[in-house]
């Protein structure tokens, strides 16, 4: 029952993140400043969707006799194609966010992390396209590369969509201006902290 709560919460979390695509909005970059990791694999989602859309063509001929099989798949199809918008929608309009206190990891309606800036421990541009998973790393890739690896004093809990939480202590996440955003986080770490009002 959680599984089906999950995929179910995850479905409406992808068409919602269409339509704000489609009307050209944020989604939680609220106060805040805002850094893109989608423009890598507009491409690589472009090609995909002529792909289904081809095969969606080619079945249509092959089923053109059997019109019910006709109509599942291609109610199938036309599904598989909003799902593939639907992902990519979801990592343009879901950024990662910077605010005074904290760093908002995401990876479209996948990865929901925040981060509070008083546990980066470092931050740095490393682009990597080779990834092994190991216990409290955590690896956000964007057309199979990161560009930026964050480092954690004190480990973070990370929910996946699936399974348990488990602590993370290494984010590696791609950003469309690795150096805008990796040049804003240390600023923001070392800002120092405003001062408190004076007494009355």
């Amino acid at each position: 029952m959680k599984t089906l709560r999950s995929l179910v919460r995850h479905e409406a979390r992808l068409f919602a993140s269409l339509a704000l695509w489609l009307t050209r909005r944020t989604h939680g970059a609220d106060g805040g400043r805002a850094f893109g990791y989608a423009r890598g694999q507009g491409a690589t989602t472009a090609g995909l969707v002529v792909v289904c859309v081809v095969e969606t063509f080619g079945m249509a001929v092959l089923l053109r006799e059997w019109p019910t099989a006709h109509r599942v798949v291609l109610a199938l199809d036309i599904y598989t194609v909003v799902f593939v918008l639907g992902l990519h929608a979801a990592t343009v309009v879901r950024p990662h966010v910077l605010t005074p206190d904290a760093l908002r990891v995401r990876y479209g309606v996948h990865v929901d992390l925040r981060i509070p800036l008083t546990a980066l421990s470092a931050v740095r541009r490393e682009t990597r396209i080779t990834h092994r998973h190991a216990d409290g790393e955590l690896d956000l890739a964007v057309s199979s590369q990161t560009s930026v690896t964050l480092e954690l004093s004190a480990p973070v809990a990370h929910v996946p969509l699936f399974g348990l939480p488990r602590e993370v202590s290494v984010v590696r996440l791609h950003a469309d201006d690795a150096k805008a955003f990796v040049g804003a986080l240390t600023r923001a770490r070392t800002e120092p902290s405003p001062d408190p009002d004076p007494p009355g």
